[in-house]
């Protein structure tokens, strides 16, 4: 398996209640379900107010490489992450368990 993490940074000026924000949480929180590669899907916002916390969180899992592949090819995933393109920065992290 491998564990696939997404810590999203919103860009300054830019709130939880923004309008592009609540889409973006909403297409992502929609792929739970329609994505066949994906064994594994939880999102949400962080709960801290420390200066190095990131904002949002993804923690997913998938069988293999080829199959996180698949998922970062799909168009719903692809439409999602554009979506976030607009209002903040991310940082990933694969690894197997």
């Amino acid at each position: 398996m491998i564990r696939h993490l997404v810590l999203f940074k919103l860009a300054e000026g830019v709130e939880r209640d923004d309008p592009r924000v609540v889409e973006g949480v909403k297409a992502f929180e929609e792929l739970d379900g329609l994505i066949p590669e994906l064994a594994f899907w939880e999102c949400g916002w962080n709960v801290t107010d420390r200066p190095i916390a990131y904002d949002f969180a993804i923690n997913s899992a998938v069988a293999d490489t080829e199959a996180l592949r698949r998922y970062l090819e799909h168009p719903a995933h692809q439409a999602a992450a554009a979506r976030w393109r607009e209002f903040a920065t991310w940082v990933i992290a694969d690894y197997p368990f």
